[in-house]
């Protein structure tokens, strides 16, 4: 039995996928031209990236977030429907 269940608390990855998989959901259902959305578009294919093995981007990571919970990008429009299928419930 892990930690967090004896306890009572939601592991903290499953929390962090869920504060990003929220974030998502507020910046997609923003308007088009609205500040937030335009970081979206923004070139980096410019930049130099460091030595070793490279970090993860935002893209990468919410798209696996997406596949492990099994959601996609177009259901974010759907407010109630998309936090009620993020929602981690602590184990009680």
């Amino acid at each position: 039995m892990w930690y967090s269940e004896r306890v009572g608390i939601t592991p903290i990855d499953e929390k962090m996928r869920e504060t990003r998989l929220r974030w998502l959901g507020h910046v997609k259902r923003r308007s088009a031209d609205a500040p937030v959305r335009k970081c979206e578009t923004i070139d980096l294919t410019h930049c130099k990236r460091g030595r070793g093995r490279p970090k993860m981007r935002w893209n990468e990571v919410i798209k696996s977030d997406l596949d492990f919970i099994g959601l996609t990008e177009d259901m974010t429009q759907d407010k109630s429907l998309w936090r009620s299928r993020i929602k981690m419930v602590d184990h009680k």
